[in-house]
């Protein structure tokens, strides 16, 4: 049954890819376009905010139109905006382009996590979830040295255009199999904004941007920090750690999520990247170092999955609005947490302990998690209807 997911896990793929494949050009691209390094990168601010607001605003609205339509239409807008970055003559044609990458890439994320979750049997749904969160965590750790690989060897379009190929790779494997995908389910009445009124909901989108700031914000950060830690020789080694374990974290997390519940892993998930924070402050060595960059890599892309099982298992009407929400806010953490490490930076604080000033919104996280966690419980003890908070009755679109 999980083998019918895996066209999503390729647009993930893309995905992921594309969120941080510019970090590596940044000076190719600024030269070429005849502008400054800054200026280009507004391009990463432009494509979150429009992930952020495209989401939760249109993600619903599509899916009526059936599963496949609307993952084709969001794809197809991605690989479109990605086209345009890579044929951009100039910086305002690139920063529109960016916008409109970044628009279809947040309302895939969320149409392709709620359908994962459609395609299979109830207590399959946290592996099916968890793989496209492990689509977009290869593509992450992928996208940096690949676009810097072809970057230096064939320049930087051609860098945006491995972005393009595996989009439209995806949107072969998803056209293939588009008479196959569900019907999707979400609430009627403008069910989108309404999420938000519930405090459960309100409490995990906050935690997942708080997990964003701590966890990808610190991320942007990790090279300056092996250099001020001395363990500069370690630099790719510590990127490589986080990169692995966040491949394996996403990876691995589905099963224990379906057998045990998300309620353990709510807990346990945050403090193990506080854990590893403090180790990286704390450390000079790279046999405590490289580990704790792997549970960090880990920890952080396994609470992603863990979030939406939480928050979704008993509202699948309303799953994708959810899912929006909480993608939006941990990608819009992961821009907080590096304006804030840019900020502190600047401050005068040694790029050495911004591990321990992740540990901050970490710590935040796990106490909002535990609460999450509590409420969980809680849910187990009354009937699921009851806990719905009058939410509107489901509509199917086929």
């Amino acid at each position: 049954m999980i083998r019918r997911v895996w066209p999503l896990v390729v647009a993930a793929v893309a995905l992921g890819v594309d969120a941080y494949v510019l970090a590596g050009v940044l000076p190719q691209i600024a030269t070429s376009l005849q502008t400054t390094v800054a200026a280009i990168g507004l391009g990463v601010a432009t494509f979150t905010a429009a992930y952020a607001v495209a989401g939760p605003l249109l993600s619903s609205p599509l899916a009526r139109r059936g599963a496949a339509c609307a993952l084709l239409w969001a794809l197809g807008i991605f690989n479109a905006g990605n086209l345009a970055t890579a044929l951009a003559p100039g910086i305002e044609v690139f920063l529109a382009s960016r916008v409109v990458a970044g628009a279809g890439a947040g309302v895939l994320t969320a149409i392709a996590t709620a359908t994962a979750a459609a395609m299979v049997e109830k207590h399959d749904r946290g592996r099916a979830m968890s793989m496209v969160t492990f689509g977009l965590s290869t593509g992450t750790v992928a996208g940096v040295p690949l676009g810097m690989v072809i970057g230096q060897s064939a320049g930087w379009r051609w860098t945006m255009g491995l972005v393009v190929a595996i989009g439209v790779l995806g949107m072969v494997a998803l056209a293939a199999r588009a008479r196959r995908l569900p019907g999707l389910v979400t609430a009627a009445g403008g069910g989108t904004f309404r999420v938000l009124r519930s405090r459960r909901i309100a409490v995990g989108i906050t935690a997942a941007f708080l997990l964003g700031t701590a966890s990808l914000g610190l991320y942007t950060y990790l090279m300056p920090m092996a250099e001020a830690g001395g363990l500069a020789e370690w630099g790719f080694a510590l990127v490589w750690a986080w990169g692995i374990g966040g491949v394996a974290g996403s990876a691995v997390i589905g099963r224990p999520l379906d057998r045990f519940g998300p309620r353990p892993f709510l807990i346990v998930l945050p403090t193990l990247l506080i854990a590893s924070f403090a180790t990286l402050w704390l450390a000079d060595s790279p046999v405590a170092s490289i580990p704790a960059a792997a549970v960090w890599g880990a920890a952080g892309w396994a609470s992603v999955p863990t979030l939406q099982q939480a928050l979704t298992k008993d509202r699948s009407d309303q799953a994708m609005p959810i899912i929006a929400f909480q993608m939006a806010a941990m990608y819009l953490g992961a821009s907080a947490g590096s304006a804030l490490g840019g900020a502190l930076l600047a401050a005068g604080v040694d790029a050495a302990d911004l591990a321990a000033a992740a540990g901050i919104p970490a710590v935040l996280a796990l106490a909002l998690a535990a609460t999450l966690a509590a409420w969980t419980r809680q849910i187990r003890a009354f009937r699921p209807e009851r806990l719905a908070d009058n939410a509107p009755s489901p509509r199917t679109y086929t």
